[in-house]
């Protein structure tokens, strides 16, 4: 299940988006439109900062932009930076140990298309395409 951590953060990437040309865009704002709590939103922000997402900007005249065009943002890499590897199972973790029954494992060929499936779609679909309504 997508938690309510990555939503927030494709709602606020959105909501920056839609009013990149007024520049940084204070928290307060998106929070206000976007009716996420100041703290929470915040705490997802600053995430998105750290994983060069976004440009954020203190004090006066402060708040966060994009620092790439919406069209160069996919969900997958917007999920994956709030929640982590996107895999149905453990044993496809990237540092994952290996399995003692790797090679008898007869749900593993389910499990790494289930993978290639969930990769696939979310990493198709742009910030642009969910702003321009393209699903």
């Amino acid at each position: 299940m997508i938690s309510t951590k990555a939503r927030y953060a494709l709602r606020a990437l959105i909501d920056l988006a839609q009013n990149q040309e007024s520049g940084f865009v204070p928290l307060k704002e998106i929070s206000k439109r976007q009716d996420i709590s100041e703290k929470y939103l915040e705490i997802i922000l600053k995430a998105l900062v750290k994983g060069n997402i976004l440009k954020g900007l203190r004090g006066k005249g402060g708040g966060y932009r994009l620092t790439r065009a919406p069209e160069e943002y996919t969900v997958g890499e917007i999920i994956e930076l709030t929640e982590g590897p996107l895999v149905p199972v453990a044993c496809l973790l990237p540092d994952a140990e290996n399995c003692r029954r790797q090679a008898d494992c007869l749900t593993l060929p389910l499990w790494k298309k289930y993978d290639s499936l969930i990769h696939d779609f979310f990493y198709s679909i742009t910030l642009d395409d969910l702003i321009n309504k393209r699903l």
